[in-house]
């Protein structure tokens, strides 16, 4: 297993591959040449967002079991929305809960990080496109989409994306454990299998109507189970062999 963080080495942001317990600097372009070089000590190290997105993709009731909750019938097609790079926040990072929005909800998600420009990729060929994947909690202003609020609002305010702590590059995305945890309490949990239309399918479909390009993500869809966020909570997304979020919450 190999898994790619990012963080501040001598004032600059810096990729590092943990392999087998050994870290070492990136050398060269993640989405091109690569290599491991000289070896380094993540103790202590402030973790930042594994990689800083152009874009985020995001696909809305892409599990069964949350259309039902949502009491939405199953998508015919993958709903897709975009949510914006300044959302993004690290693994450790507060997500902000501005005033006056009522309700604010997590929603744990398999993140899938493109890693070659894909424009029109069928699903036979999708997964040559993916670097890896990480996770990513895409929080939600629920009273405001209840009201109808367009999805680029509720989805869109800073640290609403909270990304990370790493990209697993070697993860194979078609049946791993999803589970969202607010204060030790396990509130979601799911596994990719149940997805209605699995990462190839994303792919395919949205590739065919934007390009990809290398740093995107694309958030998944989220299980059942989504739940409101107070200050003072800790939300923890736990994806099987890909890594634990842990996020507190704190009033904007």
């Amino acid at each position: 297993m190999r898994y790619v963080y990012r963080t501040l080495i001598a004032g600059e942001p810096r990729h590092v591959v943990d392999e087998k317990g050994r870290t070492r600097l990136v050398e060269g372009d993640l989405f091109g040449e690569w290599r491991a070089g000289r070896e380094i000590s993540l103790a202590g190290a402030v973790l930042l967002p594994p990689v800083v997105p152009g874009k985020i993709v995001a696909i809305g009731l892409n599990y069964r079991d949350h259309a039902a909750e949502r009491g939405k019938p199953l998508p015919a097609e993958p709903m897709i929305f975009l949510k914006p790079s300044t959302a993004v926040v690290g693994p450790g990072a507060p997500i902000q809960v501005p005033a006056g929005v009522g309700r604010v909800d997590h929603e744990a998600e398999v993140a899938v990080v493109v890693g070659r420009r894909a424009t029109a990729v069928p699903a036979a060929g999708a997964r040559a496109h993916v670097l890896g994947l990480t996770c990513i909690n895409d929080v939600t202003a629920r009273d405001l989409q209840n009201r109808g609020v367009q999805y680029s609002h509720v989805k869109g305010y800073d640290t609403f994306a909270p990304l990370g702590p790493a990209i697993a590059l070697d993860v194979d995305p078609g049946d791993l454990a999803v589970e969202g945890v607010v204060n030790g309490v396990v509130r979601q949990r799911s596994r990719t299998r149940e997805l209605i239309f699995p990462v190839e399918a994303l792919i395919e479909y949205i590739s065919g109507i934007m390009t990809l390009e290398p740093g995107d993500v694309i958030a998944t869809g989220t299980p059942s189970g989504i739940g409101p966020l107070v200050p003072g909570d800790e939300v923890v997304v736990r994806v099987e062999r890909v890594g634990e979020l842990r996020n507190p919450v704190i009033a904007r």
